[in-house]
């Protein structure tokens, strides 16, 4: 009885509810719209697919990530941890980590544990936001009220994206020992951005997705959570095959 309710409960979220209704209305519409009919029942029946646990677990290969897990033992000393922006929720009812989003979060705590093990090291909070609210600020007032000493703490507010990130901090990096936190499905892209600006990170990754242990109740059924995954997946491929056409024009581009 109890798996039935969770599957039944897990059918009516809105993702897989209004996906199967999409599919059931584009078979009533086969007759007379043969065309957009089909057209319209592929398209959802993919993104209802890609919204799974089964087929999600072979589109982003998590165990493809796990190279960029961070080990305290096999590091003595660190300088510098820079930990990337990723999103936020500005509000100035509520307080600095309640305007981080998860990605935002989950990348600063494995910044701050990382500072725990290296008390010597910079905390170097990245990333611009949406108008004066940036992720920096609201990252590095997280991280003091957390415990962190102010002056152990470098902003970055200007960097857009993770180009610029990259940009902005090489000077400030150059012969110190820096890991680098962002996410797991991130963190190629941005090892290769740092690695151009002549920087040669240590990767340090948060944020992974792996749908291996879900119950098997789960795997077939549309998941938001699971589209969020392959959507940042997603847009990874996107950012490096940008970076790629970029490099292609021009060399010295990124």
């Amino acid at each position: 009885m109890f798996e039935l309710k969770k599957i039944i409960g897990s059918m009516l979220m809105p993702l897989p509810l209004l996906g199967f209704l999409c599919l059931l209305c584009f078979m009533f519409t086969l007759r007379n719209h043969k065309l957009a009919s089909i057209v319209g029942f592929v398209v959802i029946a993919t993104l209802l697919s890609i919204s799974t646990p089964y087929i999600a677990q072979k589109l982003i290969d998590p165990s493809s990530q796990l190279k960029y897990v961070f080990n305290v033992k096999k590091h003595q000393q660190l300088d510098k941890i820079v930990v990337l922006g990723c999103d936020v929720n500005p509000n100035p009812r509520l307080t600095a980590n309640s305007q981080l989003g998860n990605c935002a979060k989950s990348r600063l705590v494995e910044g701050l544990r990382l500072a725990h093990y290296y008390p010597n090291a910079h905390l170097i909070v990245s990333g611009g936001g949406i108008g004066k609210v940036t992720n920096s600020t609201l990252m590095a007032q997280t991280a003091i009220s957390l415990g962190v000493n102010p002056k152990r703490i470098k902003q970055n507010p200007a960097a857009m994206d993770t180009a610029d990130e990259a940009k902005f901090l090489a000077t400030a990096l150059v012969d110190y020992k820096v890991a680098l936190v962002t996410s797991a499905s991130h963190m190629k892209r941005a090892k290769d951005l740092f690695y151009a600006q002549g920087i040669d990170v240590i990767p340090a990754a948060t944020d992974f997705y792996d749908f291996y242990a879900w119950p098997k109740r789960k795997l077939f059924i549309p998941n938001v959570e699971v589209l969020k995954a392959v959507t940042a997946t997603w847009h990874e491929i996107i950012g490096r095959t940008w970076i790629e056409l970029r490099r292609w024009i021009d060399p010295q581009s990124l």
